[in-house]
């Protein structure tokens, strides 16, 4: 069984994360354990659109602009790293005890 290690690291931009998505799942929610954090999301990953609204899922929960996250790692992937752009400090501690 592969797990994927979610990797928080603070940038000079914002913070850095790791995260595996599973597309097509019936609700937009994150799970945490301690091996991993998994988003699913609702979309189908065709052109785009689990991309699309996986940024504003995390644009909603985060109450960051969709335009401050950038997913710089894993386009095409279900393994993904993810740039939100924030100086934020209160936002930075969400993000780091969320996923």
């Amino acid at each position: 069984m592969f797990y994927l290690i979610c990797m928080i690291k603070e940038t000079e931009k914002g913070i850095l994360v790791n995260i595996k998505i599973s597309p097509n799942a019936k609700t937009n929610e994150i799970i945490k354990n301690q091996a991993e954090t998994k988003i699913k999301i609702t979309a189908q990953p065709i052109d785009g659109k689990a991309n699309k609204v996986l940024t504003e899922f995390l644009s909603k929960k985060f109450k960051i602009p969709k335009t401050s996250i950038q997913i710089v790692k894993g386009e095409t992937s279900k393994e993904k790293t993810i740039l939100f752009i924030t100086s934020d400090t209160a936002k930075i501690n969400l993000l780091k005890e969320t996923l």
